[in-house]
This record gives C-alpha cells, sequence and structure tokens, in this order.
C-alpha cells in the first residue's frame, strides 16, 4: 500500500533522502519515495506480491546470469521532476550498483519492474507517473505486472519528451518478450496463482 501525501511548499531532493534515511533506519514496515513532488509510503507488500517478483527474478537469472534483478535498489529519476523512485525490481549487469548508495543514477539500467499494489494510488503511480518518470530517466524497457488487469504490459522504446512509444500487452497466462537489450521471453501462466 503507498499513500501520497502532497505539500504545497516543495522539499529538496536532499531534505528528502536525510528522512528516507531516518525512515529506513527506524521502521522497517515502510519505505519512502519521492514522486512528482510527492513523498510517497511504501508499506510491506503481500504473499503474492513478494511471490511474483520472486518468479521474475528466478526467469531473469535463467536467462540472463551476467544480470542483477534488484528488488531493492531505488533510483535517481532526475529527468522526473528530481524524484526517487523505489522500483519494485531493477535489471542491471551484476556489481551495477556497488558504491552507488541507496539512490542509483539509471545510467545502465535494463529495466525497472513495478507490480500494481491494491491500493488508491496505483493507476496514477504504476501506469502514469513512473512510466512516464523511467522513459525520461532514459530505461529501455518498463515491465509492469498488472494485478488488477490480470495483465503484463512491456513498455519499451523511450522517448525523454514522449514517454514509452512501444507498449505490449499479454494477459496472464500468455507469452511475451522482454525485448533488447533484455531479450527474454516470459510465459506467464505462473501468474494466474498469484492472482488474488
Amino acid at each position: 500500500m503507498t499513500v501520497m501525501a502532497q505539500r504545497t511548499d516543495q522539499m529538496s531532493v536532499e531534505d528528502f533522502e536525510e528522512l528516507a534515511a531516518v525512515v529506513a533506519k527506524e521502521l522497517d514496515t515502510v519505505r519512502l519515495e519521492f514522486i512528482n513532488g510527492r513523498i510517497g509510503v511504501k508499506g510491506m507488500t503481500d504473499g503474492n506480491h513478494g511471490a511474483i517478483i520472486m518468479w521474475l527474478l528466478r526467469r531473469c537469472i535463467q536467462a540472463r546470469p551476467e544480470l542483477d534483478l534488484n528488488p531493492l535498489q531505488g533510483l535517481k529519476a532526475e529527468a522526473y521532476r528530481k524524484g526517487r523512485a523505489l522500483p519494485d525490481g531493477v535489471l542491471a549487469p551484476i556489481d551495477h550498483f556497488v558504491g552507488q548508495g541507496d539512490w542509483a543514477d539509471p545510467d545502465g539500467v535494463l529495466m525497472a519492474v513495478e507490480i500494481t499494489s491494491y491500493d488508491s494510488d496505483t493507476h496514477n503511480r504504476d501506469r502514469v507517473e513512473k512510466p512516464r518518470g523511467y522513459a525520461e530517466a532514459g530505461i529501455p524497457v518498463y515491465l509492469l505486472i498488472d494485478r488488477d488487469n490480470l495483465t503484463v504490459l512491456v513498455h519499451s522504446d523511450p522517448d525523454p519528451g514522449v514517454g514509452y512509444q512501444s507498449v505490449h500487452t499479454v494477459r496472464f497466462g500468455g507469452r511475451i518478450t522482454l525485448p533488447d537489450p533484455i531479450g527474454v521471453e516470459l510465459d506467464t501462466e505462473e501468474l494466474k496463482k498469484y492472482a488474488d
């Protein structure tokens, strides 16, 4: 569950990072992100959400063992209104994030992954704001696993001024390819059991 708090005055990125570090140290049940000038509070995920990210992690490791799918790495999305995003997964070469800290530069990231949550802000956050931000940051692929609509959407061909120019969708149970630079086909049949 994510709760967004709107502020009338803009918080600086530095102030946000300081606040996020304190919250991470004191509370292990939430994480903060800074999107569109708003602080987002990402609560603990449910078991199905976690199972989906583990399913994807296994598929990526099997097909591309030279890559890591990191479920904990935050990204600097500078083009995205100087934001700080917490994707559900970030695919990059092994050791790509070494020495980068909590908020890594998106250069070299191959894919950002989001899995919808059952909260009131998931539409705006996962289907509108984050795809725009990831495209502006130049991330080649954005994978959205949409539990509400039982679909997997692969966004590719980012244009910083427009967003992702190509979106391919398949219902849970179908096959879909993560395009270059990833080149992995996913059989999404197993996602059906995580639909609840």
